[in-house]
């Protein structure tokens, strides 16, 4: 089976082409086309320039696809497309361009959440399916959640954000601290170099929720409390990699112990961490560490290319949605395919 996926939800235009046999699959293409740089000098994404790049770049991106994959259109059994979540005026162009294609080709198309993406990226290197149920803590720029899923196309919102999400905060700390945008990776670089350091942190930020009797989190409560800190400390400018390896130790740590209070409740199989900020290697260590040496469980964590966002995942969820026949009609019409930016998961 191949699929050709299509991801346009914020600020990334990407085309994938996926190869499947039974439970596995091998991805043969993965091309992004980012606009980190662009986007830089207003330090976040700008909804309407993002949607003319998506515009320029979805044609070129999808031929480079096929072209990388050593395939062609007549090749493709499946389409798939990012609908929702994300901005309104990205999923737009992926989505009629998809929908163009599909009439043009007559292959069927399969809208795809943006977050069970997120979710089947991690499946991209999965071979052994007993996994479930399986805990997913999805944590990305807009998103912070813990899911329980029970099987393929079968979840449960164990926790979610209640105001910002981790990526978020991780952005406007970066803002405040005057580090520039995407703010997680300057934080990520600078809070290891402290650590390298073999130095404690003098700083003391709060861990929002931390010992709350859910599974929720909260992080404007740390944004607000960073903010103060650096109007009391005149000395700030020069403990800024102190401040980037407090702020991050505080979110890893309410995340962590989250996840791990819901895979104890919820007597999962396997924890899996995604999202783009599943990016961040203190996340990824911690996590893994926590997971399989006092929980005895498999951690899965998607490779770092599949970490932000791309169509390989999306091939991915539609590849096993196909092979599970979840939520899947084979005929799916493309006239019904439509951009939904506040899609939930379940």
């Amino acid at each position: 089976m191949f699929i050709l996926g299509v991801e346009t939800s914020c600020d990334e235009t990407s085309a994938s082409v996926l190869s499947g046999t039974g439970q596995k699959i091998k991805i043969l293409s993965n091309v992004v086309a980012s606009q980190i740089e662009i986007h830089k000098k207003y330090n976040g994404v700008v909804p309407e320039i993002a949607a003319r790049e998506h515009v320029l770049n979805i044609i070129p991106v999808i031929n480079e696809a096929l072209v990388k994959a050593k395939t062609s259109y007549k090749k493709i059994d499946f389409l798939a497309v990012t609908i929702g979540p994300g901005l309104i005026t990205s999923l737009i162009p992926g989505i009629e361009a998809t929908r163009s294609l599909s009439y043009a080709w007559n292959v069927p198309v399969i809208p795809i959440n943006h977050i069970e993406g997120h979710i089947y990226s991690s499946f991209i290197n999965i071979s052994n399916q007993n996994v479930f149920p399986a805990l997913i803590l999805i944590v990305s720029g807009g998103h912070t959640t813990i899911v329980l899923m029970k099987n393929h196309g079968k979840y449960k919102i164990v926790g979610e954000t209640r105001d910002d999400a981790a990526g978020e905060a991780f952005d406007k700390a970066a803002k405040m601290l005057g580090l520039g945008y995407p703010g997680g990776p300057i934080i990520s670089e600078k809070a290891r170099i402290f650590q390298e350091r073999g130095k404690k942190s003098t700083l003391s930020l709060p861990r929002p929720m931390i010992n709350s009797n859910d599974f929720d989190f909260s992080f404007s409560g740390l944004k607000t409390a960073l903010l103060y800190q650096l109007k009391k400390d005149l000395n700030w400018h020069n403990r800024v990699e102190e401040y980037c390896y407090e702020v991050q130790q505080a979110i890893i740590d309410v995340l962590i112990i989250k996840t791990m209070k819901a895979a104890i409740k919820n007597k999962v199989k396997t924890v899996v961490l995604c999202g783009g900020v599943s990016a961040n290697k203190k996340l990824r260590l911690d996590l893994q560490e926590k997971v399989e040496n006092e929980l005895n469980l498999p951690f899965f964590v998607p490779e770092f290319q599949y970490t932000t966002d791309n169509a390989a995942m999306i091939a991915s969820a539609a590849y096993f949605k196909v092979k599970n026949k979840v939520n899947f009609k084979k005929n799916t019409d493309w006239q019904k395919l439509k951009a939904n930016s506040s899609l939930d998961l379940c």
